[in-house]
C-alpha cells in the first residue's frame, strides 16, 4: 500500500504535514507538557502508596519495639529472681543493674567515638570550596591582564 493510499487522521485535524512548524512545535510543547503534568501526577500518586505502606512498616516496628521493651523487663525479673535464689534480692537486683550500667557505659562511648569519627566531611568541604574560590579569582585575575 502507498503512502497516499492511507486515510487521513480521524480526529478532524488535518494531516501533520499540512501544518507549519510553528503550529507543529506548539502542539510538541503543549504534549510535552501535558506529559510532564501526568508523569508527576503518576509519580506523586506512586510515592502516597508507597508512604502510607512505609507508615505502616513503622508502626510494626514500634510496636515491635515496646514488645521488647516488655520482654527485655521481663527477661531482667528473671534474672534477678534466679539470682536471689541464693542471695539477697536486692543484692541480685543490684547486681543486675550494675551489669546493665557498665554495658550501657561501654555503649556510649563507642558511640560518641563513631560520631567523633564521623563529624570531619564539613571541614574538608568547606577547605574544598575555599580551595576553589581562590583558584577562581587566581583566573580572573589572570584573564583581565
Amino acid at each position: 500500500m502507498a503512502l497516499s493510499e492511507y486515510p487521513a487522521p480521524s480526529d478532524g485535524r488535518p494531516e501533520q504535514r499540512d501544518e507549519s512548524i510553528g503550529a507543529l512545535l506548539k502542539q510538541l510543547s503543549e504534549q510535552t507538557t501535558t506529559l510532564v503534568k501526568q508523569e508527576l501526577e503518576l509519580a506523586r500518586a506512586e510515592l502516597t502508596e508507597h508512604g502510607k505502606r512505609a507508615g505502616v512498616g513503622a508502626g510494626l516496628v514500634g510496636g515491635g519495639g515496646v514488645v521488647a521493651l516488655y520482654a527485655g523487663g521481663a527477661l531482667t525479673a528473671a534474672l534477678i529472681a534466679a539470682l536471689a535464689t541464693g542471695m539477697a534480692t536486692w543484692l541480685a537486683a543490684l547486681i543486675v543493674g550494675g551489669v546493665y550500667a557498665a554495658v550501657a557505659g561501654v555503649l556510649a562511648i563507642v558511640g560518641k567515638n563513631k560520631v567523633v569519627e564521623a563529624t570531619p566531611p564539613a571541614p574538608q568541604t568547606a577547605e574544598t570550596i575555599k580551595e576553589d574560590v581562590s583558584w577562581a579569582k587566581t583566573q580572573k585575575t589572570s584573564a583581565s591582564r
